[in-house]
């Protein structure tokens, strides 16, 4: 799961129910035991759950199916009925819900509407943006919504930087997004959301990174997290994003001249015992590295989902990572192991 500060701490465990506990100790202690005996067993539900508001985005972003417009699996918007039956199924064992998958999640009209009847369930919520439909009107909605955490995507303090990676972007509606938040937070005397930039650390933009520490503190943002960049074709990379500080990337030069991933991929994955992806369409996937749901594990549509948690799929699909994690395409750019926090 993500990382906290104290005040977000505080919030996340305000929201545990001793069922929850439970649960979550229930989770755990068969992922322990799966690792030792190398049987996928697994006892309990989901702890945290990703929902995929929509597929459709507005910005055309280089190493993403939504930006690249990209997707084998059809595309579209998370229906609130649907969302809010499947939610009614986990909410007492659910601590941790993000809204997104794919796509920008404030194209879904429905989108905060969804997120007030998870918090009104005692769920903590987040969600991930590109911050140019938070206007005045939505960011009031979005901090009356009850959402707890805001993870808005930055990858540059400059607009010629910005759009190298976020093709089709402005960086001035990111910044008056984030300043609409901060003003809506203190007229409301709300805690929440937490606010943080998320910066994804690119050859083009990894000079700034300073810039953006001291952007953050003068709009009165949280926190910043640097994060790893994906590149679908790292051998290569074609669009020239591997940074040059190695620190901040999933990959390496070796002495031959070659790239290779960081991770050494163990035959092991805690996402699998404690957190799922649902498509908009109901699709249940592996984790968020499935953009292309490959690997359905069931379909909700006419189906409860701990039908699905339990399936002879899911069973099989454990058992994999268990035995022979290398051999899963989707593992193959993994960020677990290779994450950097920012401060």
């Amino acid at each position: 799961m993500p990382d906290f500060n104290r005040n977000d701490t505080i919030n996340l465990l305000s929201k545990l129910t001793a069922r929850r506990i439970f649960n979550g100790m229930k989770v755990l202690g068969s992922y322990y035991l799966s690792k030792w005996t190398k049987k996928a067993i697994q006892w309990g539900y989901p702890v945290s759950l990703s929902f995929e508001p929509t597929t459709s985005c507005n910005l055309r972003c280089p190493e993403c199916p939504s930006g690249l417009r990209a997707f084998t699996r059809p595309t579209g918007m998370l229906e609130d009925g649907f969302f809010r039956q499947t939610i009614d199924q986990l909410s007492k064992d659910l601590l941790y819900l993000i809204f997104y998958f794919q796509g920008e999640p404030y194209l879904n009209p429905s989108f905060l509407d969804m997120v007030a009847y998870a918090s009104g369930k005692g769920i903590y919520t987040a969600t991930s943006t590109n911050a140019h439909y938070l206007n005045d009107r939505n960011a009031k909605r979005t901090v009356e919504s009850g959402l707890d955490r805001l993870i808005i995507s930055i990858d540059g303090t400059t607009q010629e930087v910005y759009e190298q990676y976020r093709v089709g972007g402005r960086l001035e509606k990111v910044l008056e997004g984030a300043r609409n938040i901060v003003k809506w937070k203190k007229e409301l005397k709300s805690k929440t959301p937490f606010i943080f930039f998320q910066f994804l650390v690119v050859r083009p933009n990894e000079h700034q990174m300073e810039d953006i520490r001291r952007l953050a503190k003068e709009i009165g943002v949280d926190q910043v997290r640097f994060k790893t960049a994906q590149v679908y074709d790292y051998v290569n990379d074609p669009n020239g994003l591997i940074p040059v500080n190695e620190r901040y990337s999933r990959y390496r030069k070796e002495k031959d001249g070659s790239t290779v991933f960081k991770n050494s991929l163990d035959n092991h994955c805690w996402r699998l015992w404690h957190a799922t992806v649902i498509t908009w369409d109901g699709l249940v996937v592996p984790c968020c590295f499935d953009k292309d749901a490959e690997h359905p594990l069931g379909d909700l549509k006419g189906k409860p989902f701990r039908e699905v948690w339990h399936n002879d799929r899911y069973v099989e699909f454990r058992r994999q990572i268990l035995q022979s994690r290398k051999n899963i395409d989707i593992c193959a750019n993994c960020s677990e192991g290779t994450r950097v926090w920012g401060d």
